[in-house]
């Protein structure tokens, strides 16, 4: 399996994450179940069946967070020495140049992705356009809404 770059953040946000459902949610469930259980015939017992689906999905989710987290690469971004180049978990602000807006994106790992909060995915096609371009270096990048052209104005290791 590859490995999957994460900034630590998003590697904090997954142990904590994966802490909650063994410690909380598993318990809950595992409850529900033995109280759904007492209620006697479990062909037609719905929040026995529903406890279990609840289950299923907890489990798959706490395989799913170990997976990424052995196969994770944390890269903490403010232990590189900041020679103006986009890189994963660089914080990069960008002039577009056909409107003038000035945006900031910061590149991080699929799971910590939230355009609205101004992350985006390194697997991301503005992020891709960006990886490895400098301060000052104008860039073209096709969007779903069309291409659009950047200055880079500003790239932070933060």
């Amino acid at each position: 399996m590859k490995q999957i770059p994460m900034t630590v953040r998003g590697a904090e946000q997954l142990r904590e994450e994966l802490e909650f459902l063994k410690t909380v949610r598993r318990p809950e469930i595992i409850n529900a179940i033995a109280e759904a259980r007492e209620h006697g015939d479990l062909k037609e017992n719905a929040e026995y069946h529903a406890a279990r689906e609840q289950q299923g999905f907890c489990e798959g989710r706490i395989q799913e967070i170990e997976g990424k987290l052995a196969n994770s690469q944390v890269i903490d971004v403010t232990k590189i020495p900041n020679n103006g180049k986009v890189i994963f978990g660089a914080t990069v602000v960008l002039l577009n140049t056909a409107s003038d807006e000035e945006v900031t994106y910061r590149i991080v790992g699929d799971d910590e992705a939230d355009i609205k909060a101004g992350l985006i995915s390194v697997n991301s096609p503005i992020a891709r356009g960006l990886v490895g371009k400098e301060v000052d270096d104008t860039v073209t990048i096709t969007t779903p809404g069309g291409t659009v052209e950047f200055d880079i104005i500003e790239v932070n290791y933060l």
